[in-house]
């Protein structure tokens, strides 16, 4: 059995640093591990930046733009009010039950109503436009 005071340190685990430019003799003179000439065997020279290009205008900045904006929001999905025909009289409207109707698709996130013929009461729990609101109330429904 190993125990705490026979546990010794693996004599590869640690390795020695390479010396450089101490003469010829050691492996390591002249261009001391740089290589000959260029910009990388310069002084002063220790990491580029990762779009450095050796000096010449990097792609980067070539490259022309792509300009405006893109939003990270979705868009909400229109839904014209002839759409809620399909449902009764007094029946209540939300995302989930337009989904089970087929009106709008499952992936769809946001909705928004906009006008359109409604002949049905019904309660309303989506976001509607004020034209939209104000025919479901006139039609005798609500919105919340």
């Amino acid at each position: 059995m190993i125990k705490l005071h026979d546990l010794k340190r693996h004599p590869k685990s640690t390795k020695r640093r390479k010396v450089v430019g101490r003469g010829l003799g050691s492996g390591h003179g002249t261009y001391s591990t740089r290589g000959a000439k260029g910009q990388k065997s310069r002084t002063g020279h220790s990491k580029s930046p990762a779009a450095f290009e050796g000096g010449r205008q990097p792609l980067v900045r070539q490259v022309p733009k792509s300009r405006g904006f893109k939003s990270i929001h979705e868009n909400a999905t229109a839904i014209k009010l002839d759409a809620l025909n399909a449902f009764n009289d007094g029946d209540e409207v939300t995302i989930s039950t337009l989904k089970k109707h087929g009106i709008i698709a499952n992936t769809v996130g946001r909705v928004k109503l906009l006008k359109g013929g409604l002949k049905k009461k019904l309660v309303v729990k989506v976001p509607a436009s004020a034209t939209a609101k104000t025919a479901i109330e006139a039609a005798g429904g609500s919105v919340k």
